[in-house]
């Protein structure tokens, strides 16, 4: 049976839209009550990238998340927040780029993430380290921004779950895997089935273009997309943007892991009808490996942000 991918226009992050749209967004599946049962803890991940690009849509629109909790709490699902930005804390990362209100107001928890030893089933990697609160979760909603990227042509569903390793293990990974390019792919997509978010949710309403996941520029393209399969999901976007699905590492490794499928079910829009024409990638792809002066400078960047700017920023807060 081909997986669903619920594919729909809109225009613009307003509350009472979005509420709208992502109800018929999800009643293919029966709405958010087939993924949240009363009681049960809901991880909200979304792209939290950093707070460092205001304006470049880099991050997930707090507007869609806060529509997300809604409908969570809806149907009697607890929501919280959590992510692992690649500098700074989530809490940080957040509030530069507007969270803050919407936590405020919805009384969200936001949760830094802790690492922990998980065991996987594949051959290539005995265990990875994730984070403890996303594993513990009852329930992961993957809330991707759809954007381009440098190293891996695109970040989606599956990319986005590399939020989900904690601190600075992500450069680890770079220099452990990123030589080869295979390798690294694979990597990710079995972080992703380790996680295995029940729903993902893509905001390509206003997507970001060009050198991503942080150097591109906004690219207006309206739509969301949701899929309680985030390879399938990731599958439509390569479709969507016409993008050679070997050139993607992610996409490359589950096809060799036989987590792709031949066909996709569309209930609303088709992504091979929408396809976007004119989605510039980047200007050249650089490579994915970190070398170890590289990590000393991420190292040291990241501990300059969590332990001086960030507590320097919320003390300007507090003062104003």
């Amino acid at each position: 049976m081909s997986p669903t991918v619920a594919l729909l226009r809109v225009d613009r992050y307003e509350a009472q839209l979005l509420d709208e749209r992502l109800a018929a967004l999800l009643a293919p599946w029966g709405g958010m009550a087939a993924f949240v049962k009363p009681g049960q803890k809901v991880l909200l991940k979304p792209n939290l990238l950093t707070g460092n690009r205001p304006g470049k849509e880099c991050v997930t629109r707090p507007d869609l998340v806060a529509a997300i909790a809604r409908l969570v709490r809806q149907v009697g699902g607890e929501p919280f927040l959590g992510d692992s930005p690649a500098f700074g804390s989530a809490k940080g990362v957040a509030i530069a780029s507007g969270y803050g209100p919407m936590l405020e107001e919805l009384d969200i928890p936001l949760v830094e993430f802790r690492g922990v030893r998980q065991s996987t089933d594949s051959p290539a990697f005995q265990h990875l380290r994730l984070s403890r609160e996303a594993l513990g979760a009852d329930v992961v909603i993957n809330i991707p921004k759809l954007k381009s990227h440098v190293q891996l042509t695109l970040s989606a569903g599956v990319k986005n779950l590399f939020g989900c390793v904690p601190g600075k293990m992500k450069a680890w990974w770079h220099l452990e895997a990123g030589k080869d390019r295979d390798r690294f792919g694979e990597m990710l997509v079995e972080t992703a089935r380790a996680i295995a978010p029940a729903l993902t949710i893509l905001d390509a309403i206003v997507a970001h273009e060009g050198n991503g996941p942080s150097n591109g520029e906004p690219r207006s393209l309206k739509l969301l997309a949701a899929a309680d399969d985030v390879f399938a999901l990731d599958q439509a976007c390569a479709t969507l943007l016409g993008l050679n699905e070997l050139a993607v590492p992610t996409l490359a490794a589950a096809a060799r892991l036989q987590l792709q499928h031949p066909t996709l079910h569309y209930p609303f829009l088709d992504a091979g009808d929408c396809r976007i024409l004119d989605w510039r990638q980047p200007d050249r792809l650089v490579p994915i490996d970190f070398g170890a002066p590289r990590i000393l400078r991420s190292t040291l960047k990241h501990l300059y942000i969590r332990l001086i700017k960030e507590p320097f920023q919320a003390y300007a807060r507090s003062s104003s």
